[in-house]
């Protein structure tokens, strides 16, 4: 009997339908494309051949991981036929690596995924002192009571805001993320988050993209303290600092109140040392200054001077002395010299007025004038006949006799 395509391509259809409703597969993923509309389309091939599949979104909002080229899985599904262009697929329902986890798989991959994009190297150091802590966490968790009886041990000031919080669940990871934008807000100091161990599922609520954006983009320092120290979740990478332990995480964070106290004691014996080294160099100062004060009064500048003129005085009588003794033994030379020159000087002119008197007695007209001999004298001089001119009045002088007359 002869039949049409479409007929020939629904009875295929019907048959591979109703006969692998559930399959498994093993094989390897290529040719990946993800849909806007959240389908994923692939193929799954071994050496020898390759089957497209199609996971629609429904399923693909299940899948811990994505789906990457060259993977290795298994999957679960049933056999489909598109009868308008006679091809067949696998409908995927679920996928899970061949050889390990869907979990081990996703955490593999968010890790180098935040890595990549920087999430692992942006550190906020912690503050030195601590006064407010946020704890984004389960109320009612033993992991809450072991923090706050570790913190009522260490430092009982600090203050702690607990946000209540689902940790575990599919809810888990949306409450984690709005919780620590809360705490972001609050104005503390440093915000843990955390929970006590578990299994991976228990944990993976701290291994979502959407708490790690929470705690990459708050502003405030935050510590995750998940499960055990053995345990690591993806929080931990991303977090300022990672505590093996909820209790660790309030061990490492707050002071030991014994030995700040003990610090407080160094600190003040400290300061009594430094306190009296301060007085003692301010006492010695003041002492300085008095001294110097003293030494700088009206008083002492009074004193001082009376001192200063009193020994101007002795040093102006010892100069004057001095200059007395200087001037007394010059004088006593001098007048010495003096005396001497005096004496040498008289004897000179003595000797000389001896032989002037000599030579004048020698030329005494009264022992050489001869008789009818007469000096000329004009004018107070000794003046030769010859000059006298008529009308000229003269003396005639003898040693006796002074005779005036006149030429004619």
């Amino acid at each position: 009997m002869t039949q049409s395509v479409s007929s020939l391509n629904n009875q295929i259809k019907s048959l591979l339908e109703t006969t692998f409703l559930q399959v498994s597969v093993k094989g390897e993923l290529s040719r990946i494309t993800y849909h806007n509309s959240g389908h994923v389309y692939f193929t799954l091939k071994d050496e020898n051949s390759a089957i497209s599949c199609v996971m629609f979104r429904g399923n693909n909002a299940k899948l811990k991981f994505r789906l990457e080229e060259g993977m290795a899985v298994i999957l679960h599904g049933s056999i489909s036929v598109y009868t308008p262009r006679g091809s067949y697929q696998i409908n995927v329902v679920s996928v899970e690596p061949d050889g390990e986890g869907a979990l081990a798989v996703a955490y593999e991959q968010l890790k180098r995924k935040l890595q990549a994009k920087g999430y692992f190297s942006k550190k906020t150091p912690l503050p030195k002192s601590i006064n407010h802590i946020a704890i984004v966490t389960s109320a009612t968790g033993a992991a809450l009571q072991d923090m706050l009886r570790v913190a009522s041990k260490r430092w009982p000031l600090v203050k702690i805001t607990i946000i209540d919080t689902i940790v575990q669940g599919s809810s888990c990871k949306d409450s984690l993320a709005k919780n620590i934008k809360t705490a972001d807000e609050i104005g503390a100091d440093v915000i843990i988050v955390g929970r006590g161990g578990g299994s991976i599922e228990d944990l993976w609520g701290f291994n979502e993209e959407i708490v790690a954006d929470a705690i990459y983009q708050a502003n405030t320092p935050i510590v995750s303290a998940v499960g055990h120290e053995i345990d690591y979740v993806i929080s931990d990478y991303v977090a300022d600092l990672r505590a093996p332990t909820p209790s660790a995480a309030m061990e490492m964070i707050l002071p030991d109140k014994t030995e700040m106290l003990l610090r407080l004691d160094e600190l003040r014996e400290r300061l009594d040392n430094y306190l009296k080294r301060v007085f003692y160099t301010k006492e010695e100062m003041l002492k300085s200054l008095k001294e110097m004060y003293g030494s700088h009064s009206y008083e002492a500048k009074f004193e001082l001077n009376l001192k200063e003129l009193e020994l101007l005085k002795r040093r102006y009588a010892q100069i004057i002395d001095t200059k007395l003794q200087n001037s007394t033994l010059l004088v006593e030379n001098l007048t010495q010299e003096l005396d001497f020159k005096t004496k040498q000087f008289l004897d000179i002119k003595q000797n000389r007025l001896t032989e002037l008197e000599a030579k004048l007695k020698a030329l005494d007209p009264s022992k050489n004038q001869k008789d009818g001999y007469a000096q000329i004298v004009k004018s107070g001089k000794i003046t030769p006949l010859e000059r006298l001119e008529r009308d000229d009045i003269f003396e005639l002088q003898t040693p006796n006799v002074v005779k005036k007359a006149k030429i004619l």
